[in-house]
């Protein structure tokens, strides 16, 4: 197939106001996808107080009920495959779509997945998923292994590992790991904003955690390490960022946060650890201010696009041994790998850090050179547009 621009129709659960790492890949993507002449569009779930039908940077965004996972959560997936079809077949004759990517569809809903897979069939559109999880249910072995993909983007070796290893063919998968939009994310924002916010923070040494509160996030574990650290850096300040719109499926978001404000109480470091939801300009600010960030997944962490955010604004990194975290951060070179739920080893090199300073400094500056190099918004996504035209021409053989 000649390289023509190409009409692309996404589907996944959320997009922003939702937070959440495929969101916020999303928000990379698919403007990008604009950019370089492409035309695409998005079905997503419905949230309150916001449009069904508007324009994201170029972008079409298209909203359902159908599609909020919390929504579905609470109700139950009976009885709605009419109404599936219907929004489906709405939205993909209305786009006229070259390609439909799915996003993490390989799981959640039978019922959306299967009708999805039938409709592209009759339209004869290639449909590719992007696997950003993967889980140990039925429900993903049913959905990974048959339904029709025409390829599966993984996004990182690891998950890849994880779909051969259910039995799919390797080479009707390519890993894509994601990018940054690293103009967004750099070294020099102002501070200013943030401490006017949060005064506490004058005159603190920040310890950023900047993925969602949870303990599958390793919160508990990054609260553990902070009450050893504080014994030989007593100005320390550990940073916790909360998030307040994200999909919650099985609801243990809220249990979660409660654990973790009674183990803050415990300790006594109500004065030590701040948690709170921050705008996307005040989280630049706060890796601007923090020393070190951290990232210590207690589960298979499939990817984790905070370790770019983290790295593109000049920040060592210390993560867990889990998923695909060891891809992006190499131990001794731009961060440091520890043990899952080895608090005592985390907060060793927290301040081995923090007493290093030419360490410090050369880990973050050799983080932001490798996002300039390999994780940069625009090669996700002619990567990702590679993944369609090798569909496409496969297509037509």
């Amino acid at each position: 197939m000649d390289k023509e621009k190409l009409k692309i129709a996404h589907l996944h659960w959320g997009f922003p106001p939702i937070i959440g790492g495929v969101e916020t890949h999303l928000t990379i993507l698919l403007p990008q996808l604009v950019s370089c002449g492409h035309k695409a569009s998005l079905l997503t779930g419905a949230v309150e107080g916001v449009k069904g039908n508007y324009k994201y940077q170029g972008v079409d965004i298209n909203r359902t009920p159908l599609m909020d996972l919390n929504w579905l959560y609470k109700r139950g997936l009976q009885g709605l495959e009419e109404e599936v079809r219907r929004v489906f077949s709405t939205f993909l004759d209305k786009n006229e779509p070259d390609v439909v990517h799915a996003h993490n569809m390989h799981y959640f809903s039978q019922i959306h997945t299967r009708i999805l897979d039938s409709m592209c069939k009759e339209r004869k559109i290639p449909l590719v998923l992007t696997a950003h999880n993967v889980w140990d249910e039925l429900l993903f072995l049913e959905l990974t292994l048959k339904i029709n993909w025409a390829h599966i983007i993984a996004v990182s070796h690891f998950i890849k590992k994880e779909i051969i290893g259910v039995g799919v063919d390797d080479r009707k998968i390519t890993v894509v790991h994601h990018g940054i939009d690293q103009e967004k994310f750099q070294p020099g924002v102002s501070t200013e904003g943030i401490l006017k916010s949060y005064p506490q923070l004058k005159g603190k040494r920040i310890v950023f955690h900047p993925a969602r509160i949870g303990l599958a996030k390793g919160c508990d574990t990054s609260i553990k390490a902070i009450n050893l650290v504080i014994q030989m850096f007593p100005d320390v300040m550990l940073v916790l960022a909360g998030s307040k719109n994200i999909i919650d499926w099985g609801g243990s978001q809220q249990k979660d946060i409660a654990y973790m404000v009674n183990l803050i109480e415990h300790f006594g470091l109500k004065d030590k650890v701040l948690i709170d939801m921050y705008s996307l300009d005040e989280v630049k600010e706060l890796y601007e201010l923090s020393e070190i960030c951290l990232y210590p997944s207690t589960g298979p962490e499939p990817f984790g696009l905070t370790m770019l955010e983290a790295m593109a604004m000049a920040k060592p990194m210390v993560v867990t041994n889990a998923g695909g975290m060891p891809e992006v951060i190499k131990d001794g070179i731009n961060g440091f790998i520890v043990p899952v739920r080895d608090f005592e080893a985390l907060a060793a090199k927290i301040s081995q850090l923090l007493e290093d300073v030419k360490l410090k400094r050369r880990f973050g500056y050799t983080g932001r050179q490798i996002v300039e190099s390999q994780y940069t918004k625009q090669k996700v996504t002619q990567d990702t547009i590679a993944v369609y035209r090798k569909v496409l021409e496969a297509d037509c053989d």
